[in-house]
């Protein structure tokens, strides 16, 4: 029987699990202990992380299981434990805080309020003895305490100017309304389109991928951009950049060479070595940006990614209904990265099978070759499996055809991972997250309808079917929850798991002509427009008009490792305008993009999805409907090609639609594919390389 059991032990986050036993009187965020805080008039002390977290076990292991420190918590302090997965909207708040008090943020992230929720101090993982210019936790704890009772007026003072200050407006100037007088496409110009590109170059690493230094992360927001503005203007560098940033990406540590997947970010410039936890998000925004790269380039390297990705994603965050897990940790046997690495004698002995005199000197030496395996080790002495010479290159240095170098490499890794397997896991963090999901929805969506895989199609609707059975609150509207774990969903979904679930609901539309999914779009958008619209200022709120527990409401417009919630939902609004046939949606989506314009071109890298969307809106939308009978195969020959600016219905039955895009058009024996843009409609045809050309060919970018 474990020495303490606190209250998080009834929980079902497995964040909030790892901490049950810690001698630390830890509570979950709720009515119990917020009232304690109260009654006995006591800061509170938040801690918030997540499970894949590693410094967020480093300090656990190091504080919250010392009996001392513990003490010194419980004593003084109500301790709060936060799962940032399942209260993003908490961490919004207090890391606003915290960035705002040091000027930097992370996680774990600790925080001490007074006994009303308004944060006074905080910072993010405390040593437990001084060093690197940080305070130990110990004497943060007892500097806090003695703050709170001996300056009990000034704490509170400064608790109430912070909150003023994360309650601030999102933007300073005033939203420029736009009159639907004037075109959507021409608020915008080819001249701001090429500033973003600019800006984006000049924080572009040419040599090693990606933007700027380490930390480095993989920023697909801004990729994507890329991709769109070479396929607008065919500006042989921004798909150079995109291609390095991607190939150097998956010939990283970043990258699991041998099972797929990426983990999060890259601790250095060169994508070597990563904080070795695996997130469902970062992979499926991965799948979607390596879906639109393969449409553009063809690169089979890109395809055969993608595939390894969502290989990866069925084998290991996948629940029985096809609901995805949320992440895999960073740790394993308590060290970071175990599961993963390799000593230079394992994989020869792993290998030594495989070696044989008339081969090159074996497989064994020719895996560790390829993957950059060596005595001395690339990282803490070890290996990270990585690819410093392309597979083509490598091959013609070793005078071997590429296909044989190829199978090769892919026995040799079958046997590693096998080997791998035996090894204890890292966890898994198998809490099912809406928002994330529906972008897994998305991403399976994009693969299937760029690589032409079936089953991709069939995993995303049994997906969204999964959500939408177990997340709304009841049958009758889209009242949504957040999480869901072993049959039970709780916390009301926040504005990403509806704006992410509707762009979900876009997407399977356009894979599966079911015009059910736009009805789901609209409904929820009516839903988010009643819920977490701020009249004010023409955005939207992160949390809903009906919760109660946050002591400000705030709204996020920065992208950052997840597309901002006000972002997807604008680009909804613009997409479903047109296929509603709704002026005042579009209106707005235009005029809060516009408010947006300076700062988006300004700051590409922090606002890459609103990027994306300008750039779409300045190109002019392709109105895209296919007609008729057997329209199957025109639809999947259009969507396999990479048009970012399009929508698309399609039907057998177009006069029994009250869809604008299906207006005056008539069955017929063969399908016919109808385009319209800039306000004028092209004659229909019964072939797609003619309407490809047709839409190819923008103008606005001459």
């Amino acid at each position: 029987m474990p020495k303490f059991t606190n209250k998080l032990a009834a929980e079902s986050s497995p964040y909030l699990l790892q901490h049950a036993h810690n001698p630390v009187n830890w509570y979950p965020w709720g009515d119990e202990a917020l009232q304690k805080a109260k009654e006995e008039d006591k800061p509170i002390l938040i801690s918030i992380g997540y499970s894949a977290c590693h410094w967020c076990h480093v300090m656990e292991h190091e504080s919250f299981e010392d009996e001392e420190t513990a003490k010194l918590m419980n004593d003084n302090f109500i301790n709060i434990k936060i799962d940032r997965e399942e209260r993003p909207d908490l961490d919004n708040i207090y890391m606003d805080a915290v960035q705002t008090i040091s000027g930097s943020g992370g996680w774990p992230l600790n925080v001490f309020l007074t006994p009303d929720k308004k944060p006074f101090y905080g910072g993010t993982y405390f040593p437990p003895q001084r060093a690197h210019n940080r305070a130990s936790w110990k004497e943060v704890l007892q500097g806090v305490s003695q703050l709170f009772k001996g300056k009990r007026e000034e704490t509170e003072a400064q608790a109430e100017e912070l909150t003023k200050h994360i309650d601030r407006p999102t933007i300073n100037s005033s939203l420029q309304k736009i009159s639907l007088d004037i075109p959507a496409e021409e608020i915008f110009s080819k001249k701001q389109c090429d500033e973003i590109f600019e800006n984006i170059m000049k924080q572009a690493d040419k040599k090693n991928g990606g933007f700027g230094n380490a930390l480095k992360f993989p920023q697909t927001f801004t990729i994507n951009y890329l991709l769109r503005y070479y396929h607008y203007t065919k500006n042989e560098d921004a798909l150079k950049q995109c291609c390095l940033s991607l190939d150097k990406m998956l010939q990283g540590g970043i990258y699991d060479q041998l099972g797929g997947g990426f983990a999060r970010y890259s601790t250095d410039a060169e994508w070597l070595a990563p904080h070795f936890e695996k997130m469902l998000y970062d992979n499926a925004l991965l799948i979607r940006t390596l879906s639109d790269a393969y449409q553009i380039t063809q690169n089979l390297s890109y395809k055969k990614i993608i595939e390894q990705t969502i290989d990866f994603i069925e084998r290991e965050l996948i629940n029985q209904n096809v609901g995805f897990y949320s992440a895999l940790d960073a740790d394993s046997e308590g060290e970071e990265g175990k599961y993963y690495i390799w000593s230079y004698d394992e994989v020869s002995e792993i290998l030594a099978d495989d070696a044989r005199p008339d081969d090159m000197g074996g497989r064994a030496k020719l895996f560790c070759e390829y993957y950059n395996v060596t005595q001395n080790g690339n990282w803490e002495h070890k290996n990270i499996l990585r690819v410093l010479t392309p597979l083509p290159d490598f091959a013609k240095e070793k005078n071997l055809d590429d296909d044989d170098l190829e199978k090769k490499i892919r026995s040799s890794s079958e046997k590693l991972l096998k080997e791998r397997s035996k090894r204890i896991r890292p966890g898994t963090d198998d809490k099912i997250l809406l928002g994330w999901n529906a972008l897994m929805v998305t991403a399976l969506c994009k693969a299937s309808a760029a690589l032409g895989i079936s089953r991709y199609k069939k995993m995303a609707v049994e997906n969204f079917d999964f959500l939408l059975f177990n997340f709304r609150v009841n049958e009758n509207d889209f009242e949504l929850y957040h999480t869901y774990k072993q049959g039970i969903s709780k916390y009301p979904a926040f504005l990403d798991d509806y704006a992410y679930l509707t762009e979900a609901c876009i997407s399977l539309q356009e894979i599966t002509s079911d015009n059910k999914y736009i009805e789901y779009a609209r409904s929820l958008t009516e839903y988010v427009l009643e819920n977490f619209f701020s009249a004010e200022e023409d955005f939207f709120y992160y949390s809903g008009k009906k919760q109660h527990d946050v002591i400000v409401r705030k709204k996020e417009i920065y992208d950052g490792a997840l597309p901002s919630g006000n972002s997807v939902m604008i680009g909804n609004l613009f997409y479903l305008s047109i296929i509603l046939d709704n002026a005042i949606w579009k209106e707005k989506a235009v005029g809060i993009l516009n408010s947006l314009s300076e700062l988006i071109i300004k700051y590409p890298t922090s606002f890459g999805n609103w990027a994306c969307l300008l750039i779409d809106v300045f190109a002019g939308i392709n109105e895209v409907a296919i007609c008729g009978n057997g329209f199957e195969n025109l639809r999947d020959e259009l969507i396999s090609q990479f048009i970012p600016n399009k929508v698309l219905q399609c039907t057998n039955n177009p006069e029994g639609n009250e869809y604008p895009l299906f207006s005056q058009k008539s069955i017929s024996t063969q399908p016919f594919v109808y385009l319209c843009r800039n306000y004028t409609c092209k004659a229909p045809v019964n072939n797609i390389p003619s309407i490809i050309k047709e839409i190819v060919n923008n103008p606005k970018f001459n």
